[in-house]
């Protein structure tokens, strides 16, 4: 395990278990203002649960889904065998002291901050100190995950995030708030340059700030091959996880995300490869020469097997 990682592992609020810092391939979008959809959401077997209070929720209906969001945490809270994290709406809006006032008295495992900047999170995480003193939780203990690309001026600061927040657990991209900020037309064809360049710049950002990076929702949540191809190129590109947006799509970005038994094996032989010949620069395995770099991938590997674990 990295330091952040070891950092990240577990701690107590008032007697309650905060979930150990897993692995999360699968962050699940539930509306706050359905108990219906909130229920189901502990059924899909998400890594993360995102207890939504943005977009899913009209503003004559974000006082009503506050109170169902902090009622869903405070049943399942205590028997959490997922991470819970609450999507407030941005740090400028209106609502947002309501929000975050309200969910944090139950202990969520973390904030998803939408349209976020670096400034934003270095702002969340005093808020969230001073709220962890007054509710008796763990210092630094609540996560803060990022929504990074959803305006114009975040694209400019996706590598200014280093040192921003111990809290901080990662970056994701989304394409649709930006898209409308843009005035672009999305089609079937996919995304085009602007989309890719918000894309790389969210995994290259994250990977500078030494946290993971989180692909955007699939939209077409009926077709599981075109999921599964863009779960599979995210995954060979760097990111840890995907976000989705119905509990069918659940099973097909876990099983993307997570290492396969060839790729455990290969690990395995290229860790026992180097810890036996220490000094070696590069060591052939399986008819190919690994050198350093490929040591430090397989490192990661194990680590994610076993943070799944």
């Amino acid at each position: 395990m990295s330091h952040r990682e070891i950092s990240n592992c577990g701690a107590i609020a008032y007697g309650r278990p905060l979930l150990q810092h897993k692995m999360i391939r699968s962050l699940l979008f539930a509306p706050g203002n359905s108990e219906r959809k909130l229920e189901r959401a502990l059924t899909s077997g998400a890594d993360a649960v995102i207890l939504d209070l943005e977009d899913s929720v009209s503003a004559t209906q974000k006082a009503a889904a506050r109170a169902l969001v902090t009622t869903f945490l405070r049943a399942h809270a205590p028997h959490r065998t997922q991470h819970f994290y609450v999507r407030v709406n941005p740090i400028e809006s209106v609502f947002f002291e309501s929000d975050l006032a309200a969910v944090m008295a139950e202990h969520p495992d973390g904030i998803l901050l939408p349209k976020s900047e670096p400034k934003h999170v270095r702002s969340l995480s005093t808020k969230l100190a001073t709220l962890e003193d007054t509710h008796g939780i763990a210092p630094g203990s609540v996560k803060i995950i990022c929504i990074a690309t959803e305006t114009p001026s975040s694209i400019f600061a996706l590598g200014s995030y280093l040192g921003t927040s111990d809290r901080l657990a990662g970056l994701a991209w989304g394409a649709e708030d930006l898209a409308a900020s843009l005035g672009a037309v999305r089609t079937e064809h996919g995304f085009d340059d602007v989309y890719r360049l918000a894309r790389t710049l969210c995994l290259l950002g994250a990977a500078a700030a030494g946290v993971e990076a989180f692909d955007t929702v699939y939209l077409n949540y009926k077709n599981t091959s075109g999921l599964r191809d863009e779960s599979a190129a995210a995954r060979r590109s760097g990111f840890a996880g995907k976000l989705a947006i119905h509990p069918d799509q659940v099973p097909t970005i876990n099983d993307a995300f997570s290492p396969t038994k060839e790729e455990i094996a290969w690990a395995n032989r290229v860790i026992s490869s180097f810890e036996s010949n220490p000094d070696a620069g590069a060591i052939g395995i399986d008819g190919e020469m690994v050198d350093r770099p490929h040591y430090i991938l397989a490192q990661r590997i194990l680590s994610r097997v076993a943070r799944s674990q």
